[in-house]
């Protein structure tokens, strides 16, 4: 696709300067930069104001609570950036259940930042941000959780430390490296003549309908794992598969990768231990779908690359 890389999440040029990550005194001259700026991140949830990304500078009251250094995101047209997570912090108030719901509803405002500002769930945002700041803001929440969940050593399972500027993790009892983890998940717009394939899953939200995906297992290539995925939930089988666009998807640390396939029968068979529903819809009823004027199908959030490969297969731009 010529404009895949549009998609929310999507690469917009930050420069990851990944040469500084082994470089502590490099990093250190940066965090003293008076440009430099941090984003706080709380429990999964980013800081937004109205005009987008709420940073501070370093030293910020608001990063007390930090756990440890903060760790450089990149360089924003030669501004560094970098995130800090804070979530030792404790609100005198807070909806510790909201962190088990489908979309986080949880807006959390921190004394130490300006009153208009707010902690919230990056995916109700997502699509306010720039380009830029998206692609900041997830990087964030991919990195620190990872950190919140890889503590230990897979290996030995000794406690782990933060290395390289916070972008591995070392074990300092059998001195293993550990990577941030990234699942690669296929994505795929199925469709059969003027049709596409949905399905819905029992956990979504009512009437919420999106393409078909599924996670690639070990030794499976994406065009393999499109084909499984669809016939396993769907009982639809696939030939041509080709590959479209990616997304980075840290819910928690997914890489979306889209792409198409055409389908070789009609009838659906679904699975209801992998899906609730699935079903053919076609173009001019996916009009309906997009415009919120069809009571049974909502579709898939704007932002997400679902919504994004459906919008470029109605306006026949995947090319």
């Amino acid at each position: 696709m010529r404009d895949a890389e549009a998609v929310t999440f999507g690469s917009a040029g930050l420069d990851r300067a990944s040469g500084l990550r082994a470089k502590p005194e490099a990093l250190a001259a940066l965090l003293k930069r008076p440009d430099a700026r941090v984003l706080p991140m709380w429990q999964g949830l980013v800081p937004v104001v109205d005009a987008g990304l709420a940073t501070v500078s370093p030293g910020h009251p608001a990063l007390a609570d930090a756990a440890g250094t903060p760790t450089l995101l990149g360089l924003d047209d030669g501004v560094p950036w970098f995130g800090a997570d804070i979530s030792a912090w404790t609100p005198d108030i807070a909806d510790a259940a909201a962190n088990a719901a489908f979309l986080d509803p949880r807006e959390q405002r921190h004394p130490a930042l300006p009153a208009e500002s707010r902690f919230v769930e990056l995916r109700a945002v997502m699509t306010r941000l720039t380009r830029r700041e998206a692609e900041i803001a997830a990087t964030a929440r991919a990195l620190f959780g990872w950190h919140a969940t890889h503590g230990f050593c897979p290996r030995c399972g000794h406690a782990s430390e933060p290395a390289m500027g916070g972008w591995i993790r070392r074990c300092p009892n059998c001195r293993a490296e550990l990577y941030p983890r990234t699942d690669p998940v296929v994505i795929m717009l199925i469709t059969r003549g003027d049709r596409v394939l949905l399905g819905r899953s029992a956990a979504w939200p009512q009437g919420m309908y999106s393409l078909l995906a599924g996670f690639i297992e070990p030794g499976e290539t994406v065009e393999a794992a499109v084909r499984r995925e669809v016939l396993e939930e769907a009982g639809v089988r696939v030939g041509a598969v080709n590959y479209l666009a990616s997304q980075p998807w840290p819910f928690p640390a997914s890489l979306m990768i889209g792409c198409r396939g055409e389908a070789l029968s009609d009838a659906i068979e679904i699975d209801p231990a992998e899906i609730e529903d699935a079903r053919w819809v076609s173009r001019q009823e996916m009009v309906d779908v997009l415009s919120g004027a069809n009571p049974a199908i909502r579709p898939a959030r704007e932002g997400a690359i679902a919504h994004f490969l459906i919008q470029r297969w109605m306006e026949d731009r995947l090319d």
